[in-house]
């Protein structure tokens, strides 16, 4: 009996409140959408980086007919120069950090490019092109070691680190995601607002029948259940719409759009939707029993 009656009541707030409830329900959707989508694409930062830190090296280029750098005085790289950057990779030195390294002279050189870029062809020729040493190493954050052993060495036009050219991307993504963090902390503070305001109001609309309650001797905990029920269910609403449209993003938008496009990287699926889905019902079912909570017990004290 007491179970249906907190039910009757919960569902009295909720019909006589249905704007203020709608609103609680639309603002939790919005703002936990954007925690689930901060989630995946902080997930998706950590794959990528592993994924590239993993394929990134270090590339050695040799002097070639064009370059002007101090280094490069001499003109093309000799043999000696050559041979002693290969000593030097095996060494007892690099060799621990080298996983393997791969060497293209000039000839193999001007032939990727030509295969990487067939547009740019015409802009070097074999001549003009290095010879070039691709380092990969075991711990790619070690690159720094590779790169002062060869900065300054007779032979050596430049030494370039792929991480470097990613570390920007991978920044402008972590900020994205901050600022997704930014704009759902700022909705969630409006839906803990707007479910002690929605609390309150439910109350004093119903203020008569909490005075017989009292009167009849019911217990606090009696009378504040069906009021945090109701911000619980408008916040539970509102949490599973949001993990809808999260798995629904991840499943046309992810699955069904970038793996298809760019299938070489690694890409969050359903699998990490799936687990975001918890923390998502669970952060507003939470905040709405806390905001709710806290809004009753303030107001039967007034």
């Amino acid at each position: 009996m007491r179970v249906g009656l907190i039910l009757s009541e919960v569902l009295t707030g909720l019909r006589r409140n249905a704007s203020m409830v709608v609103s609680v329900i639309l603002v939790t959707f919005v703002s936990l959408t954007f925690v689930g989508a901060a989630i995946l694409m902080q997930a998706q930062i950590a794959t990528m980086r592993d994924y590239f830190q993993d394929r990134a090296q270090v590339d050695v280029y040799m002097c070639s007919a064009i370059s002007n750098t101090e280094t490069c005085t001499g003109g093309v790289a000799t043999d000696e120069q050559i041979a002693a950057v290969k000593a030097e990779l095996e060494g007892t030195t690099l060799s621990p950090l080298i996983q393997e390294y791969t060497y293209l002279d000039p000839a193999a050189a001007y032939a990727s490019f030509v295969e990487n870029f067939p547009d740019s062809a015409g802009v070097l020729t074999e001549e003009q092109t290095s010879a070039e040493f691709h380092v990969t190493l075991l711990d790619p954050t070690r690159s720094d070691v590779i790169v002062e052993a060869f900065t300054g060495v007779e032979g050596v036009e430049q030494i370039t680190d792929q991480l470097q050219y990613l570390d920007p991307l991978f920044s402008a993504l972590t900020i994205a995601t901050y600022g997704a963090i930014g704009v759902a902390g700022l909705m969630l503070i409006s839906a803990v607002l707007l479910i002690a305001t929605t609390i309150r109001l439910s109350a004093f609309a119903r203020r008569r029948e909490v005075g017989i309650m009292r009167l009849v001797g019911a217990s606090n905990r009696f009378i504040q259940t069906p009021f945090v029920l109701e911000g619980v269910v408008s916040a539970l609403i509102g949490s599973l719409l949001a993990s809808g449209a999260v798995l629904l993003g991840v499943k046309l938008g992810v699955e069904g759009y970038l793996t298809e496009r760019m299938g070489t990287i690694p890409w969050v699926g359903m699998g990490e939707a799936l687990l975001v889905v918890p923390v998502i019902v669970l952060i507003g079912v939470t905040l709405a029993a806390l905001s709710a909570g806290f809004a009753i017990r303030r107001w039967l004290r007034a």
